[in-house]
């Protein structure tokens, strides 16, 4: 099973086993997954002897592990208690460990990690994870101060409405109620999150889009096809670990077929290594390429 997936198996687990119950709808988004898929990891679940309960409000509960699997349960969960008492047991290791990153990205994956002071990477960032956190409880309008966008090259104040965080709660999904549409914004780019005293006017607008293997969003769905060298395949795996379940070797080639939400990001992985790669069946992608490079003749 790939790692991402597996992952998500663990966070499924916890969610389902909390003390907050989730419908399926909820579970699918919260791990930004569809719906088939949470059936299919409910049936898993069954089949290898899970107590799984319904009720009727279409909540699925894990109510026991069977007695053989009695060990995964001490290797897999924490309570939310217990996620925090080793949450501040890395907290107190150096800043400058260099396992003390990991650690933290390894719990975020399964934890909610808003808790933690310096999981973002400063604690600026942290405290504007956990302002943000507290406006999507309260249903609170915020303004990014001094918002570094690397798109339009201003800095400047952003005021939106934050709904949801990506799962490395690195970004934030908004709506900038400005240009009237939902964005996703990058949490180490804000300087500070002012939550102010007015409540959303535009939560019936607010839509999490897709996020392909290269960090772009949308609601498009691209088909590309890579032939890749090794070198090529292995820089993929590194800079964006997502597309592993998406390649497969053909002889000494390696092909990466997959979809993804805008070309920006893997026309960029593309031009950057050159002969190293052959787009292949991939007529938009091939394009855009063509365009970009266009401009250096």
């Amino acid at each position: 099973m790939e790692q991402p997936r597996i992952e998500r198996v663990l966070r499924l687990m916890r969610l389902m086993s909390g003390n907050v119950r989730y419908t399926v709808e909820q579970l699918a988004e919260t791990l930004e997954t569809s719906y088939r898929s949470i059936y299919r990891y409910i049936d898993t679940f069954k089949s290898v002897g899970f107590a799984v309960e319904k009720d009727e409000n279409n909540v699925y509960r894990l109510m026991q592990l069977p007695s053989e699997y009695e060990d995964l349960k001490n290797l897999v969960y924490f309570s939310e208690e217990e996620a925090q008492i080793v949450c501040n047991l890395v907290e107190s290791l150096s800043s400058s460990n260099t396992l003390k990153a990991n650690l933290y990205k390894k719990l975020a994956r399964v934890y909610d990690v808003t808790k933690i002071n310096e999981f973002s990477g400063s604690k600026s960032n942290a405290a504007n994870v956990q302002a943000l956190k507290s406006a999507m409880e309260e249903h609170r309008k915020v303004v990014l101060k001094s918002y570094s966008s690397s798109n339009s090259g201003v800095i400047r104040d952003r005021l939106v409405e934050p709904f949801g965080f990506t799962n490395n709660h690195v970004d934030v999904w908004a709506f900038d109620i400005e240009k009237r549409e939902n964005r996703l914004f990058k949490i180490p780019r804000i300087e500070w999150v002012d939550v102010l005293h007015e409540d959303w006017s535009f939560e019936e607008q607010h839509h999490k889009s897709g996020i392909d293997a290269f960090h772009m969003t949308g609601d498009d769905k691209i088909h590309v096809k890579l032939e890749m060298s090794l070198l090529a395949k292995n820089l993929l795996c590194e800079e964006f670990p997502l597309a592993e379940p998406d390649i497969k070797q053909d002889g000494d080639k390696w092909i990466y077929d997959s979809y993804v939400c805008q070309l920006k990001g893997i026309g960029r992985f593309v031009i950057g290594l050159g002969r190293e790669i052959k787009v292949v069946d991939s007529p938009e992608l091939s394009q855009y390429i063509f365009e970009y490079t266009s401009i250096f003749r």
